[in-house]
């Protein structure tokens, strides 16, 4: 590829060198503090026309004010890193070697982040944002709650974007879509009676054994439906007693279930009822509750459809054109990512939406997290050039 005839040298270096400050900048959700306010000034720097931090603690930069809008949408938080003694490169260190950027956060999603806001600042000054307002957002906590940051992003600006391209990473392919999810709790209910005496209680958790194989048969159908698939994992269990020495009242379990596409709520309703049939039990949508780093209570309802964008819509076509002209050729694929990001809110308002990112997914939140620098440099001037085609 060919990020060189939109990418002066020297500003290449500043884009990695961003991409390194990013990745030193510690931001797990909740603490996302400090990334924000380093964003809030590059932008400043760039010269973008307005920055907007929300009450959740979201930023958004705005370049020009014409009537067609995208928006580029980042996450900024990152998960936890509990082995740092095994890393490779320590993982908040930035170092750049063989051609990649390691550290926590840099393919999940700091390189994304910042060669979208480069990727703004570059079609600004090509003259590619004549007639359009461009929209990039770094939004919080979104590893935990998917979709809640654009929610209240949208709703306090009073902003719907034309159009969305979330730059989750792809490995700098073109992504049509995703799965959705649905994050359910299992609730079992018993009568407590004291250890010694047990036949005068109802075990709640004997009463989830049978759910837990159902739970388990479920997902080996799913397993067996061909390429496209849903999934179904039971992730944590719990009980309530009250002591060591009595018969459980309650048992919980928490199931994540990823819906593909064609899959309705009633289905996944559905089958949520049948896991429990005839059992004392109950199930509901298993609710979360975080605090963002501006102290803002947030509620997030994990139940999200699946969702593609056609090849023929016009935001896939300027998609593929600004991709041809980037690298030179057509796309060789498409990609479908199989977990949830925060397109499930302007997929929700019916705001054409599609991915494209640096960095292989599948090196997301593991040990030795790193991204090549070129797929930095190539997202940054594919993202331009998307501007320039829309």
């Amino acid at each position: 590829m060919n990020s060189s005839d939109l990418l002066a040298p020297e500003i290449k270096k500043e884009l990695v060198e961003f991409a390194q400050s990013l990745v030193r900048t510690k931001s797990l959700s909740g603490q996302e503090e400090a990334v924000i306010k380093l964003i809030e000034k590059k932008m400043i720097a760039l010269g973008y026309d307005e920055v907007t931090i929300d009450s959740m603690g979201n930023i958004l930069g705005r370049i020009g004010s014409g009537e067609k809008s995208i928006l580029f949408d980042s996450h900024v938080d990152t998960v936890e890193v509990k082995d740092e003694s095994k890393w490779d490169f320590p993982p908040f260190s930035g170092d750049i070697v063989d051609g990649r950027l390691h550290g926590r956060g840099s393919v999940d999603m700091k390189s994304a982040v910042a060669a979208s806001i480069y990727a703004g600042a570059i079609a600004k000054k090509m003259g590619f944002t004549s007639g359009k307002t461009v929209y990039v957002s770094c939004t919080v906590f979104e590893e935990d709650c998917d979709g809640e940051n654009l929610k209240h992003l949208f709703k306090e600006l009073d902003l719907k974007p034309g159009y969305v391209v979330i730059c989750e990473p792809s490995d700098n392919v073109i992504t049509l879509g995703h799965k959705g999810k649905a994050q359910v709790s299992i609730k079992t209910h018993g009568v407590s009676a004291h250890g010694s005496a047990p036949e005068k209680g109802v075990n709640a958790i004997y009463e989830m054994a049978e759910i837990i194989q159902r739970v388990d048969k479920a997902n080996l159908e799913l397993m067996r439906k061909g390429e496209m698939r849903g999934t179904l994992v039971m992730s944590r269990i719990s009980s309530v007693s009250a002591s060591l020495n009595a018969v459980p009242s309650e048992c919980e379990v928490y199931l994540d279930r990823r819906i593909i596409p064609g899959e309705t709520e009633d289905d996944i309703r559905r089958e949520m009822d049948q896991l429990i049939k005839d059992k004392n039990a109950s199930w509901e949508v298993g609710t979360l509750h975080r605090k963002s780093w501006t102290g803002m209570e947030i509620t997030y309802e994990p139940f999200h459809l699946a969702w593609k964008i056609d090849l023929s819509h016009e935001l896939s076509k300027a998609c593929i054109a600004a991709y041809q002209e980037n690298f030179g050729s057509e796309p060789a694929q498409y990609d479908f990512w199989d977990f949830s990001t925060n397109a499930v809110t302007p997929v929700s308002m019916g705001i054409p939406t599609i991915g494209f990112g640096p960095g292989e997914y599948k090196l997301a939140h593991m040990r030795n997290e790193s991204c090549k620098v070129d797929q930095i440099l190539d997202a940054c001037s594919f993202y331009a050039r998307v501007i320039e085609k829309i």
